[in-house]
């Protein structure tokens, strides 16, 4: 620590006796925020929803964007999936957008698309790939939503069942 000290104000020396700026030769820290964690920007990201359109991150730009990650085994998951179609129906001419990311870690326990018409969901569904799960940071548990801003800024992280109505006071406030 010493000696780090010692060669930035060496280097500040040189500058000050030289006439030329130093702040160009210490490179600012900022700190990183991890994948995933609030704080943290929305990745890109390229894939195919279940009836084969693009999902594209950058068609996102400028909106507000609710990731939902998924399975049909998940009981939670049937829970909450209506309610954020609700949101997209209420919201979505605001600028939100809603994806859903179907893990495929196990077997589904009916076709995926059925699944998503029974529940009403018709929001773009796409599968949660090994990449696409590693953008996010890693999912540990499902469901996972994550509400990014405008700026593509990850501002809530819910791991497992959440209330719409929760989600829907985020939602407003962001748009």
């Amino acid at each position: 620590m010493l000696k780090r000290q010692i060669a930035i104000l060496t280097l500040i020396g040189i500058g000050l006796a030289s006439g030329q700026p130093v702040a160009s030769s210490i490179p600012a820290r900022q700190p990183a925020v991890a994948a995933g964690e609030v704080g943290s920007k929305l990745p890109e990201f390229s894939a195919r929803d279940l009836r084969g359109r693009p999902v594209l991150s950058a068609d996102l730009g400028g909106k507000v964007v609710l990731i939902d990650f998924w399975a049909t085994w998940c009981g939670p998951c049937k829970k909450e999936m209506p309610g954020y179609q609700q949101l997209l129906d209420r919201y979505g001419s605001q600028g939100l957008m809603v994806i859903g990311f179907k893990f495929d870690t196990m077997k589904d326990t009916e076709d995926p698309i059925q699944f998503a018409k029974r529940i009403g969901v018709r929001y773009p569904l796409a599968v949660a790939t090994e990449t696409i799960r590693e953008k996010f940071g890693g999912i540990e548990g499902l469901p996972t939503t994550l509400l990014y801003d405008r700026q593509g800024v990850l501002r809530n992280k819910v791991i497992g069942f959440e209330y719409t109505s929760t989600f829907e006071a985020a939602v407003k406030q962001l748009l």
